[in-house]
């Protein structure tokens, strides 16, 4: 593969997955998550645990500059013909589900602000939920919702991964082209409230806002969840470790620079924005349709009808963005498990010419497509929930596991204050997890996919005759 991406391409990458459709949609949840204006310490505490998970994910990716991001640090800690077999391939089951609803809630967010241009797209063609309830987990929630915005989402991802459909060079420029269109939207937004900004609005705290009760913490515990959804993406360049220049140096400066910027542009965002809408009437939409565009609203308020309909175009663009950095990273991780032996040999095919991964840049968008027919409205804490279980509390604990067994391999990058980031990064990630109202509904729902991908692992392994059943395989 081509080591094209530079110091700026891969920061343009990173931050164009972090702002996607998330902050312009999710702004109502925190609020009603927290009751005040208060919820701005979920977007504050966020961006500390962004940043602390980030330098784990820097001294990782500079120390193994691979395809899979993941997949390769994970097997590699815990050994590649041990423990780090069955944990890479956790890894890969978790991403089957995960990736392409992370894929297809970015779509599905475009077609919602489409229905403010158009509000006939919202219209429900077909519906349908399936409720079971699983003895000793509780209820299974299933949703199927067909609207005219659906087809326009379902679009949306297949022009995605045609655009993907070429060699990384030339993505470098099409990210950069995205990226400008993702500041510019924070710009507008960011600009528009503080030029309107009230203070009065956005500090009216109800009483008792910081008192330290339990439904304060989990109140946090609620926004937080959220807020780390929205910065998610600051590691996407780790997975593209094998097209990345220089990657040593530049993998952890993406990182760094991507994290610091986005949380920065987030606080002020979000702030000017309480400023002009107040807070009581954010966490009404909290529950209705309008908290999809609530961006629009913000804009069409100051400016009039014709600013309601730029700003929506600016968002749709973001979401776009975000959509084309999370295919690209993600398309690169079953080439990776692939290659080592761990996935299907068919995601390990490279274009001929671009030198891309195309077999699993398809799947991934076509898999996508059909997941835009989802009811999405758990999606956000299924997604964090799961993640934080499968993949970053085993990737934190990994990097001091790492320093103790392999305290001789070239590491580019430290940690700074090692290991303090990564403990509370850790701390936090738990707290999310169980400080939350009704968190055992995903907790549960995670453990039971943990333990079927466990199942399958071992058949397979048995069978194959891999750890733990045989000798292993050995490392590629």
């Amino acid at each position: 593969m081509i080591r094209g991406l530079s110091l700026r391409g891969a920061t343009a990458v990173n931050m164009i997955d972090m702002i996607g459709v998330g902050p312009f949609i999710t702004m109502p949840l925190i609020i009603s998550a927290m009751g005040g204006p208060q919820a701005m310490l979920g977007w504050i505490i966020g961006a500390g645990l962004a940043i602390c998970d980030g330098l784990v994910w820097a001294e990782l990716g500079a120390a193994m500059p691979r395809a899979g991001g993941s997949y390769v640090y994970l097997k590699n800690i815990y050994g590649p013909n041990k423990l780090g077999r069955l944990m890479s391939f956790l890894f890969i089951w978790q991403l089957t589900f995960s990736a392409p609803l992370s894929i297809a809630s970015g779509c599905i967010g475009f077609a919602r602000y489409a229905t403010y241009l158009r509000k006939g797209l919202g219209q429900v063609l077909f519906t349908q939920s399936l409720h079971r309830v699983i003895p000793h987990v509780g209820t299974f929630d299933v949703g199927l919702e067909v609207t005219f915005a659906t087809f326009v989402a379902v679009i949306t991802c297949l022009f995605v991964t045609l655009l993907l459909y070429r060699r990384i060079t030339i993505i470098q420029r099409v990210s950069g082209l995205l990226w400008v269109g993702v500041i510019l939207t924070v710009a507008v937004v960011i600009i528009s409230g503080i030029t309107h900004f009230d203070p009065a609005r956005a500090f009216s705290f109800p009483p008792n806002a910081f008192r330290l009760s339990n439904e304060f913490f989990l109140g946090l515990g609620g926004a937080l969840l959220v807020a780390i959804y929205d910065y998610w993406g600051y590691y996407n360049v780790c997975f593209l470790g094998a097209e990345v220049k220089d990657p040593g140096r530049t993998i952890p400066r993406a990182i760094v620079i991507s994290t610091a910027l986005v949380a920065v542009l987030y606080i002020i965002m979000n702030t000017s924005v309480l400023g002009v809408i107040p807070w009581q009437e954010l966490s009404r939409t909290a529950d209705s349709g309008e908290r999809w565009y609530v961006i629009s609203v913000f804009m069409q308020r100051l400016y009039g009808g014709w600013a309601g309909v730029v700003g929506t175009l600016l968002v749709m663009w973001t979401a776009l963005a975000s959509v084309f950095s999370l295919m690209l990273g993600y398309s690169r991780v079953p080439y990776a498990a692939a290659l080592d032996g761990n996935y299907f040999g068919i995601f390990a095919r490279v274009h001929p010419k671009g030198r891309f991964p195309y077999v699993s840049l398809i799947v991934l968008g076509g898999v996508a497509s059909l997941f835009c027919f989802l009811s999405l409205a758990d999606v956000i804490a299924a997604l964090v929930v799961i993640r934080l279980m499968v993949q970053f509390l085993a990737q934190i604990a990994g990097v001091v596991v790492l320093r103790i067994r392999q305290p001789e391999l070239p590491r580019p990058f430290r940690m700074w204050l090692y290991p303090l980031p990564a403990v509370i990064a850790f701390t936090g990630f738990v707290f999310v997890l169980f400080e939350r109202k009704n968190f055992q509904k995903e907790v549960v729902y995670a453990l039971v996919l943990l333990i079927a991908g466990v199942s399958i692992y071992m058949i397979r392994a048995r069978s194959r005759r891999e750890w733990p059943f045989g000798p292993g395989v050995s490392s590629s």
